[in-house]
């Protein structure tokens, strides 16, 4: 867009200019030549020196404050970034698929044993182009698929595979928030990371997940148990929304499931329910659904997060912790995960306060790499610099994206088909014409 000041000063010196000088030529008063000459070519002059100086611009008029990048500090930054990650990481084989990403291959021994390591260190301020967030498979939460296949349709540099999920179905078993659309419930308080993102800085918080979701009427309001995940107990009052799939699940024995369109109640019913545009499903046991129904026609849903992770824009949730300010924390008990402990491929997470953000894959199940435990898991990351770090699906699922390629010995080379993962992309703002 030409800035509008800019275009009348340029009309106005040429106009003048022009003006003046065939005014002149026109004037029969002037006979004298040579002062004719003389005049004509200072006003030339002054014509030419006016395109120079009044040279009109391409100008961005929005209204937000420019930023200026300097080119040498960020390059600067750049080659410090991977300096310091080739003297970090000595002996391991290193690459730089994108600006501010940086890709270790290393192998380690434990009790001779080996363990090839992938990790993935990425720094925003270097880059803040880049953009961490989960990914669901496809639109809805019934579906799988493999990572390179979640990380190719979003144009990733990096992905790994996300949290647990239900074999038969891809329904993510955990908490799930994408662009501030909360998915899936939390399972057990079980720990997940939060993504913050104020548009210039992407920032991270790690914490045990509580979502706190009510279903209120002009006459009451009760607890919903969970969202979108299957049923654990026949007491439990769940919600159902539309990204779950077609139908919805069967309510529990002797329960009811509502139909909600547009907040309004539309259908009451002992079987699934298909559902339509702007709907969900309450599904409970009988004297919750005479409470919402009683002498009620419309139903209302209140989502709401624990304080400490209020503004977070994703949100994806695994476990159990491996690190937590700075010391090793692997709580598998309080978070039912006792079963996972042994040594396996594995899949996890981390990051320190100065926002580095760490990927890293575990080999395993292999003569060439026997895996970890979550306690080995957890040393490595706290030694890789790790202030908050937590474990995510591993196994068959552990699989890690890189430049167009599986980084590591994924099962089948290519990992299972999953639920859902991380990725890592680079976003670019408009490009801007801001000169000729």
């Amino acid at each position: 867009m030409i800035n509008s000041k800019t275009t009348e000063y340029y009309h106005a010196s040429y106009g003048s200019c022009i003006t003046f000088l065939s005014e002149y030529i026109a004037n029969k008063i002037y006979q004298d030549r040579k002062l004719n000459y003389i005049i004509i070519i200072f006003l030339l002059a002054v014509l030419i020196a006016s395109c120079f100086i009044v040279r009109p611009i391409f100008a961005n008029t929005m209204t937000e404050p420019i930023k200026t990048v300097f080119v040498k500090d960020k390059t600067y930054l750049r080659k410090n970034f991977e300096e310091n990650i080739k003297n970090k990481y000595a002996n391991s084989h290193v690459s730089f698929p994108a600006s501010g990403i940086a890709h270790i291959r290393q192998i380690k021994y434990i009790n001779k044993k080996p363990i090839k390591i992938n990790i993935v260190e990425i720094n925003t301020k270097i880059n803040p182009n880049l953009d961490i967030k989960p990914q669901i498979a496809s639109d809805n939460l019934n579906a799988k698929k493999t990572v390179r296949s979640i990380a190719q349709n979003k144009r990733a540099i990096v992905a790994i595979n996300g949290g647990y999920f239900k074999p038969q179905t891809g329904v993510p078993l955990g908490a799930l928030m994408i662009d501030r659309n909360v998915l899936t419930g939390e399972i057990f308080n079980r720990v997940g990371i939060a993504f913050f993102d104020d548009g210039e800085h992407l920032s991270f918080k790690m914490d045990k997940i509580d979502f706190d979701i009510k279903a209120y009427t002009k006459n009451v309001m009760i607890n919903i148990d969970n969202i979108n995940q299957p049923r654990m107990l026949s007491t439990f009052t769940l919600l159902y929304t539309p990204i779950w799939g077609k139908i919805s699940p069967a309510p529990p024995k002797n329960g009811y499931n509502i139909l909600v369109v547009g907040n309004k109640i539309e259908k009451i019913s002992a079987n699934p329910i298909q559902f339509r545009e702007n709907s969900f499903v309450i599904s409970a046991p009988r004297d919750v659904i005479n409470k919402l129904t009683k002498n009620n026609k419309e139903i209302y849903i209140d989502i709401k997060i624990q304080d400490s992770l209020r503004g977070a824009k994703h949100i994806i949730g695994a476990g159990p912790y491996l690190v937590k300010d700075s010391k090793i924390f692997v709580d598998t008990t309080e978070q039912k995960l006792q079963a996972i402990s042994g040594k396996n491929p594995r899949s996890a997470i981390g990051y320190k306060t100065d926002g580095t953000f760490m990927i890293v894959t575990i080999d395993g199940r292999e003569k060439a790499s026997v895996g970890m435990t979550l306690v080995e898991l957890a040393k490595l990351m706290k030694s890789i610099g790790c202030e908050y770090a937590m474990n995510f699906d591993g196994g068959s699922s552990s699989a890690l994206y890189v430049d167009g390629v599986i980084a590591n010995s994924a099962y089948n080379k290519e990992g299972i088909a999953i639920s859902n993962a991380l990725v890592v992309s680079e976003k670019y703002s408009d490009i801007r014409l801001t000169s000729l």
